[in-house]
């Protein structure tokens, strides 16, 4: 599969053919991205030749030939992170049309075959906003989402999310304002976590995505993500029920759960509750996401 010509890279970067990086031609491998000893070496005889604007356009380019969701997205999120900018639009038009050196070149090479392999752009800078912090970013730790953005990880069973958000306490100072538990609240029970109780709330994003649609999700989940931390069961409702479950158990007198559900839970929750009326949990109730789909429960303990 030829991605893009000689053709095409002369348009986009205004070169001459002595000045057009090395073609993207047939390979095995279906990830291909161009040479760019070529491409330095030119800039090297006419500095000023290959600007920010220019590479988002051209892995722009690269990433929509390969399938690359956020294509024009993705480039920006990589030039402007090699620039030392949170964003491409934040830059002033100094850094836009200043050339740039052949280190940055390389870099944002390295790092946009990391987006070509599909894996999520937050794992690809290795960090991302979350709210006002700037957080470290590794897969197969989950990625704050802005639709799903809550404020605190306090109890996770993989070590590796665990890790990471110590690492992210530490950095940002919070370490004495947040207690993190490596525990497994699908198998354990509530012993570990009564020693900090009874609570006020819990907020949870537990695995809740149907075992049978699990094929579905997006690559770059699919590839990097911790699927055991996706996987619901059967109805989703596999941790979700456990939650529930232990919940009387922590939690002060009307005190809440929040949870952050699939659009088909509400009903099915509701449901589940009304069978177990000795858990005293109530659904308050349902809130939507940014696009408007119904993935966050308000249940109340009511202690009679």
């Amino acid at each position: 599969m030829r991605l893009l010509t000689h053709l095409l890279l002369r348009r986009l970067l205004g070169l001459s053919p002595q000045q057009v990086p090395g073609a993207l031609t047939k390979s095995t491998d279906p990830i291909l991205t161009p040479e760019w000893s070529s491409w330095r070496q030119s800039c090297s005889v006419r500095p000023g030749l290959v600007t920010a604007t220019d590479m988002v356009s051209y892995w722009q380019k690269v990433f929509e030939a390969n399938g690359i969701p956020e294509a024009r997205e993705s480039s920006e999120y990589i030039v402007s992170f090699v620039l030392g900018a949170k964003t491409f639009q934040s830059l002033n038009y100094k850094s836009l049309h200043t050339p740039l050196t052949a280190v940055q070149q390389e870099q944002i090479q390295q790092l946009s075959k990391k987006r070509l392999e599909r894996m999520p752009v937050q794992y690809v800078l290795g960090e991302w906003d979350f709210q006002d912090l700037t957080l470290k970013m590794r897969p197969p730790v989950f990625i704050p989402r802005p639709e799903t953005e809550s404020l605190v990880i306090a109890v996770d069973k993989e070590k590796a999310a665990v890790d990471l958000t110590w690492e992210n306490a530490h950095r940002l100072q919070l370490q004495d304002r947040i207690q993190i538990l490596h525990h497994d609240v699908s198998y354990g029970s509530a012993k570990q976590l009564l020693l900090w109780g009874p609570i006020d709330f819990i907020v949870s994003n537990p695995p809740y995505v149907f075992h049978e649609d699990m094929a579905a999700l997006d690559t770059e989940i699919l590839c990097y993500e911790d699927l055991d931390a996706l996987d619901g069961g059967d109805d989703g409702m596999r941790v979700i029920k456990t939650i529930l479950a232990l919940a009387p158990s922590l939690l002060k007198d009307s005190g809440s759960v929040f949870l952050e559900v699939d659009p088909r839970h509400p009903d099915m929750v509701a449901n589940w509750l009304q069978a177990h009326p000795n858990l005293l949990l109530v659904l308050r109730a349902v809130h939507k996401d940014f696009c408007g789909k119904p993935r966050f429960l308000h249940i109340q303990y009511q202690h009679r």
